[in-house]
């Protein structure tokens, strides 16, 4: 599995939740993130600022765009012949493309609506793996909420590590 942006919050996560499954996890970070990434568990870490992952010559059988930088199209030569497409930024190019794959066996692109898809038992399954120190958060900076704007540009630079918090 290959997780792309997998430094920011959801990124760790899925590292951390993709290792707890059994995955092997290539994580795409700068240089800076990738101590934070291999300890959340990825076994392998590409550069984005030195390699494309793209071009690595490396086949996955999911990759997962947690920061919507590239398309299923783009991403479609580096999938197995049966990997998934997975991402958290709803385009309408990715909602036509799923709803394309979905009529085949072969290479798919998704959605990820997990936060959609939430019930009690899912939400106490990941209470658990918290609990057990399995998924755990990151905090990269604090706010008050008079501070909120201040919050919202940081995040905007796209430069966030882990989760950022509102304290009030």
């Amino acid at each position: 599995m290959l997780i792309n942006g997998a430094s920011g919050a959801v990124g760790i996560y899925a590292v951390q939740l993709a290792k707890y499954y059994g995955a092997e996890v290539t994580g795409v970070c700068s240089a800076g993130n990738a101590g934070l990434v291999r300890k959340a568990g990825a076994d392998f870490i590409i550069d984005y600022t030195q390699e494309d992952f793209m071009k690595a010559g490396k086949a996955y059988d999911v990759v997962f765009d947690a920061v919507g930088k590239r398309s299923f199209s783009a991403c479609k030569r580096v999938l197995t012949a049966k990997g998934i497409y997975l991402t958290t930024v709803p385009k309408l190019s990715i909602v036509i493309q799923m709803m394309w794959t979905s009529l085949f066996k072969g290479k798919r692109a998704a959605f990820a609506t997990a936060g959609l898809m939430q019930n009690k038992a899912n939400l106490a399954f990941l209470m658990e793996l918290a609990e057990s120190g399995t998924l755990s958060a990151v905090i990269d900076r604090r706010y008050p909420l008079e501070l909120l704007p201040d919050a919202h540009k940081y995040v905007e630079t796209e430069r966030k590590r882990g989760n950022v918090i509102i304290t009030f």
